[in-house]
């Protein structure tokens, strides 16, 4: 009965951030010429992968009730360290990629330490990873964006029907990430570490461990966030990601996920990132200027945020 209460509202959930995508493309379809077209889409679909993994870490993070305001600065130091190791130490691209994502881990294994060794708030620790990893980026690459070159673009060059491998990569990361988080235990202890933290740990959960876990995987997703941006620029720049932090937890919001913890999905947040996605798009088509589409974002984070309180009452 549990589990068909928890089905049905999943769907629920799923159908209306459908439909409000579904009136969103419909809106921009009647006030632009071009919008509806697959051209369109391919374009959004191919913008957003590295958006996507992004708001996929930021979702194990909100469900434990943590945050992670270091991930835009995690992607700029893990994009500078792969160019480091591709341009300054000629490595090989896997290697390179594999020092990019243990450079990510690191970092988040960092917020999860702090947050769990002294009890600090994950706001403030991470805040402090976010202008440290800023300015490790910085010194990594001399405070100048560094040209990687072609040995790179064959990430975005690679496409099924317009789509790049970096969106196939992005989905396939949702896939996993939302597998995790239904079907296995350490998915389940999540949830339950969000919804009641002490209760969590006298049922025998290690809270610690969920923790850090958690953390390093955020990081890590913030590195192979920074490989799709820099295959994209075939460059590293020191200033990438700046940002990113607020529109993966936008997207996490307007997706679902409590921002007190023990509620969200990925799939959910993949709504989020295509909603957010079409909007700018539409925005832009119709002309709107950066301002309008910052005050337009920013009233429909509000709504989801207030809608996010009333269901919780609910």
């Amino acid at each position: 009965m549990i589990q068909g209460r928890q089905l049905l509202r999943a769907l629920v959930n799923y159908a209306g951030l459908a439909l409000v995508l579904g009136l969103l493309i419909t809106l921009f379809a009647l006030r632009t010429d071009y919008f509806f077209t697959w051209t369109t889409f391919r374009t959004i679909a191919n913008q957003i992968p590295d958006a996507v993994i992004l708001a996929t870490g930021m979702t194990f993070v909100l469900i434990i009730g943590g945050i992670d305001l270091s991930v835009g600065s995690v992607l700029a130091l893990g994009g500078a360290v792969l160019g480091l190791a591709l341009v300054q130490w000629q490595l090989p691209l896997p290697l390179a990629i594999l020092l990019c994502l243990g450079t990510g881990m690191i970092c988040g294994m960092l917020n999860g330490f702090f947050v769990i060794r002294w009890q600090l708030p994950a706001f403030i620790v991470t805040l402090g990873m976010l202008e440290a990893a800023r300015g490790g980026a910085y010194l990594v690459t001399g405070s100048k964006t560094q040209y990687i070159g072609a040995g790179m673009d064959w990430l975005t060059r690679w496409n099924v029907l317009g789509l790049s491998l970096p969106f196939i990569v992005a989905i396939t990361t949702v896939i996993v990430g939302q597998f995790v988080l239904s079907y296995t235990p350490f998915g389940r202890s999540l949830f339950a570490i969000g919804g009641n933290e002490e209760a969590a740990r006298l049922s025998g959960i290690s809270i610690r461990r969920a923790k850090l876990g958690v953390y390093a995987i955020c990081g890590t997703l913030s590195a192979l966030a920074a490989v799709i941006y820099c295959s994209r620029l075939t460059a590293a720049d020191p200033n990438a990601g700046s940002g990113y932090e607020l529109q993966a937890i936008a997207a996490v919001v307007i997706g679902g996920t409590s921002l007190m913890g023990g509620r969200g999905s990925i799939i959910n947040t993949l709504f989020g990132v295509i909603i957010i996605a079409v909007l700018e798009s539409g925005l832009i088509q119709m002309g709107a200027q950066e301002p309008v589409k910052r005050l337009v974002t920013g009233g429909i984070i509000v709504a989801a945020v207030v809608i996010d309180y009333y269901r919780g009452k609910i």
